[in-house]
């Protein structure tokens, strides 16, 4: 939090802090988490609504 503009206001400082240790949580829960085998290639289908792989409809 040192290069940070002392300008700012507490909260707004203390907002930038927890976000930045959201952000440092975030990173070690996906470190931590095993790597997937066999998964699809490419974006999650879900999301992205990309129901097919080698223009076959695939259910999961």
């Amino acid at each position: 939090m040192s290069d940070e503009p002392k300008d700012l206001p507490p909260a707004a400082q203390r907002a930038l802090a927890e976000a930045e240790d959201r952000r440092r949580k975030a990173e070690a829960d996906a470190k931590a988490r095993p790597k997937e085998l066999g998964g699809r290639d490419g974006p999650d289908p879900a999301r992205y609504g990309d129901w097919e792989k080698k223009g076959i409809a695939i259910d999961f």
